[in-house]
């Protein structure tokens, strides 16, 4: 089973990008992860939200395998205190698919996402920039792997 984080777009702030690597690195301990980047759409001015929206959702869903569970990191997705995504992420382990959690574009998802995802996860109420919520994220998935295994990175 593989985790892999799909993001449109790439980033271009220098600590983002670092703490990106920092806990994509840590996580290679626990479980096969990736970070995969869809390219930017060029020449959006003249499109309207929806037109952007289902132009990256073909990309997000040509990217997903028939197999993958694909969840979306969305504002109206369900929340979760960190012991709770740990234990929601852990019954998501016990099915055996590949899990592909993704961060859409401004806009965010087509219609066409949201009907193949498998799940929504808010990681808060705030709106954060799509490129921090990529290190907030992979953070957060870094700290609900060392919870399943009992380490001490989380204080509770």
């Amino acid at each position: 089973m593989r985790v892999s984080l799909l993001t449109v777009g790439k980033t271009d702030i220098k600590w983002v990008s670092e703490g990106l690597e920092v806990y994509s690195s840590r996580l290679q301990h626990y479980i096969p992860f990736e970070v995969r980047e869809i390219p930017e759409l060029k020449n959006v001015s003249a499109l309207s939200k929806e037109q952007i929206k289902t132009a990256e959702g073909r990309l997000i869903l040509k990217a997903l395998k028939d197999s993958d569970e694909l969840i979306l990191l969305d504002e109206r997705g369900k929340e979760f205190r960190s012991v709770e995504f740990a234990d929601w992420l852990q019954r998501k382990f016990q099915q055996g698919r590949d899990l592909v959690f993704v961060i859409g574009g401004a806009y965010g998802f087509s219609q066409e996402v949201y009907s193949r995802a498998g799940g929504m996860v808010s990681l808060s109420k705030m709106t954060f920039s799509h490129q921090m919520v990529r290190t907030i994220f992979v953070e957060q998935l870094y700290r609900a792997l060392t919870i399943l295994k009992g380490e001490s990175y989380h204080h509770e």
